[in-house]
């Protein structure tokens, strides 16, 4: 689930959006084609069976390792809780579409968001991708990004390892995915992408100890995605040839978390910020 080109600050608010199944990659900026061309993120990645090694946390002793398994693909997102970061308090709260709807539909409609995602149109566009992850077997859950009490972003995060963008790199057993999306203008340019991506990262990491690495996939071409992402403790893996652009596989490491304790992420009040701010979409298949 992933998005595509260099643009400004606004460009990485918006960036990290999911990309479509025959067309993707996300960051801030490709976001899922809906066109009669192309069929959805989700409905690709459902497709996609559950190997036995993937669906079993490793043990002491190897994959299964004698530990019961979860049949919860992402360990219990609704059940994370919040976190403090440099900018507040933010919590990942997943959608419910009778109350978020019209936000995360809105927010899809502003044209810095619908050049990555392309999920603008009346709300029946937002309902149907939403729904497709709701009532799939819960690879991907879309939530609100919620700073301080105040719902400000829209985010994915998803089975990377389980989802069409396992085809393009050498994927791992629960490799993590994450596609976001800035929703207010006045949240975007200000370092808010950066931390939240951080945070976020963190967030994964400490919840699903099964999972070794945080990827995503801003289209190469979006700098300030690709900045965005680099800010928060990612490295630059690869480009990959993604069905709807040429990607920058990025990559967050577990075992490299201890080296970015020192590396404070700059904010409003303590210095300048990168450009990483801007919508971030899923990415693509």
């Amino acid at each position: 689930m992933p998005p595509p080109d260099a643009r400004t600050d606004t460009d990485a608010d918006t960036a990290s959006a999911p990309e479509p199944a025959d067309a993707r990659g996300p960051g801030p900026g490709a976001g899922p084609r809906t066109g009669p061309d192309f069929r959805s993120d989700c409905e690709e990645t459902l497709e996609l069976r559950l190997p036995g090694p993937f669906m079993t946390p490793p043990g002491p002793s190897g994959p299964g390792g004698g530990l019961p398994q979860d049949d919860d693909l992402l360990d219990q997102v609704a059940d994370w809780g919040g976190t403090s970061t440099s900018v507040g308090t933010f919590q990942l709260v997943p959608v419910d579409p009778g109350r978020d709807l019209q936000l995360i539909a809105r927010w899809m409609n502003d044209p810095a968001v619908a050049v990555f995602w392309d999920l603008a149109g009346d709300t029946s566009v937002t309902e149907r991708h939403l729904y497709a992850q709701l009532t799939g077997d819960g690879r991907s859950v879309p939530c609100l990004g919620v700073l301080d009490g105040t719902p400000m972003s829209y985010w994915e995060i998803y089975r990377a390892d389980l989802d069409p963008l396992a085809r393009h790199f050498p994927a791992r057993p629960h490799d993590t995915g994450v596609h976001l999306l800035i929703g207010g203008v006045g949240d975007r340019g200000r370092g808010l992408g950066s931390a939240l991506l951080r945070a976020v990262a963190d967030l994964v990491l400490d919840r699903r100890p099964s999972c070794a690495r945080v990827v995503a996939e801003p289209d190469l071409r979006n700098t300030p995605s690709v900045a965005a992402f680099l800010s928060a403790g990612f490295r630059f893996s690869a480009e990959l040839d993604l069905p709807g652009k040429r990607a920058a596989l990025m990559i967050r490491d577990r075992s490299l978390r201890a080296l970015l304790q020192d590396r404070q992420p700059t904010t409003p009040d303590n210095g300048p910020t990168t450009p990483d701010d801007l919508p971030h979409p899923p990415s693509p298949e």
